[in-house]
C-alpha cells in the first residue's frame, strides 16, 4: 500500500513542476506588461524611467530562467510574493480566500451525491424491471416509467447554462419569494445557497446519467443474473454488490469535480460575489496580477494532483482487481 502511494506521487511529481513551469512562461509571453498595465489603470502617466525603475524592483528585468527560478525557489519556502496591484503578501491573500471556496465545495458535494445518488440508482433499476418485465418492444416504448421522467429531468439540467440557472434561482428566492440574498453578504450558510444549488443542478444532472449507466451495466452482469436465479432479494444484490462495484467509477468522476470546485467555480462566484478562489483568480487576470495569478494555477496544479491521487488510493482500496495488478507489476 505504502509502495503504490509512493510509486503514484512521484510519477505525479514531474506533471506538477511542468504545469507551473508552462504557466510561468505563457504568462511572460502573454503580450502585456503588469507594471504598464498598473499605471494606465491608475490613470497617472509614468516616464520610461518610473517604469524601469518599477520593473527592477519587481524583479521583472530579469532573465526569464532567472525569474522563474526564483520564484520556484520561493514557492517552495512558502514565499510567493507580494501582489502587484495591492502590494499584499501573496500566501496570505489566498489562504484568506480559501474557507470561502472550501464551504462551498463540501456544500455542493454533499448535495449532489445526495440527489444523484439515489435517482440514478432508481432510474437504473426502473429501466432495469421494465425491460425484464414487459412482453414487447411496443410495451416498453409506450410505457411511461420514473426512469423517464429522471432521464428527461437529468437531460433538461444538463442542458442550462451555470449562469442561467444562477439568474433563476435569483429571481424566484431573492427577488420573488425574498428569502435569500441576491448577492453574498459574507461566508455564511445562508449566503451560500443559492450558489449551491447552482453548482448542484449541473453537477447532479452529469452524475445521475454516469450513475444510471453504471449501475445498469453492473445489473446485467452474471453475478447479478446467478443472485436472481438463486432466489437472493434484489435490495440485497443491489446493495451489497452492484453498488460496491459501481464505486469505482462514481469515485473517479467525484475526484475531478472536487479539484474543479476547489479550484474556484469563477463564473458562479463573480455572479454572486462570493468571496472565493475563483473570483479572485477572475480579478487577478483583469488586472494583470501575475504573482496572484500563478499562485491560483499552482493551487490548481496541487489541488489535481492530490485529489487523484486521493482517488487512486480509494481505488485502490475498493476495488481487488487493481490490487492484483499493482501485485502482479
Amino acid at each position: 500500500m505504502r509502495k503504490y502511494i509512493i510509486q503514484r506521487f512521484l510519477q505525479l511529481l514531474p506533471i506538477l513542476f511542468g504545469i507551473t513551469f508552462l504557466s510561468f512562461a505563457m504568462m511572460r509571453l502573454a503580450g502585456s506588461d503588469a507594471v504598464e498595465e498598473l499605471y494606465s489603470r491608475t490613470g497617472t502617466a509614468a516616464s520610461q524611467q518610473v517604469i524601469d525603475a518599477a520593473k527592477a524592483e519587481l524583479g521583472l528585468d530579469r532573465p526569464f530562467a532567472a525569474q522563474y527560478f526564483t520564484w520556484l525557489g520561493g514557492m517552495l519556502t512558502g514565499n510567493m510574493g507580494v501582489s502587484y496591484i495591492t502590494g499584499r503578501d501573496v500566501f496570505d491573500t489566498f489562504v484568506s480566500k480559501l474557507p470561502a471556496t472550501l464551504l462551498l465545495t463540501a456544500l455542493s458535494v454533499l448535495v449532489t451525491l445526495g440527489i444523484s445518488l439515489p435517482l440514478g440508482v432508481i432510474s437504473a433499476v426502473s429501466y432495469d424491471d421494465k425491460s425484464r418485465n414487459s412482453r414487447s418492444r411496443l410495451c416498453r416504448a409506450v410505457t411511461v416509467s420514473v426512469d423517464d421522467l429522471i432521464r428527461l429531468l437529468s437531460f433538461v439540467g444538463n442542458s442550462l447554462p451555470n449562469f442561467f440557472v444562477a439568474l433563476l434561482l435569483m429571481r424566484l428566492f431573492s427577488l420573488r419569494l425574498n428569502i435569500l440574498p441576491v448577492i453574498s453578504n459574507g461566508v455564511t450558510l445562508r449566503a451560500a445557497v443559492l450558489p449551491t444549488l447552482t453548482l448542484s443542478i449541473a453537477m447532479s444532472a452529469k452524475y445521475i446519467r454516469q450513475v444510471r449507466a453504471t449501475v445498469l451495466e453492473e445489473l446485467h452482469k452474471d453475478y447479478v443474473l446467478g443472485a436472481r436465479a438463486r432466489g437472493v432479494r434484489g435490495a440485497v444484490t443491489l446493495w451489497c454488490s452492484v453498488l460496491k462495484s459501481s464505486l469505482f467509477t462514481i469515485v473517479t468522476l467525484l475526484a475531478l469535480s472536487i479539484g474543479s470546485l476547489l479550484g474556484g467555480t469563477a463564473i458562479i462566484e463573480s455572479i454572486f460575489m462570493w468571496d472565493g478562489v475563483g473570483k479572485l483568480a477572475v480579478d487577478s487576470i483583469t488586472m494583470r496580477d501575475y504573482p496572484m495569478i500563478q499562485a491560483y494555477v499552482v493551487w490548481m496544479a496541487i489541488i489535481y494532483v492530490l485529489v487523484n491521487l486521493a482517488a487512486d488510493v480509494l481505488n485502490y482500496l475498493l476495488d481487488p482487481r487493481v490490487r492484483r495488478g499493482v501485485q502482479m507489476e
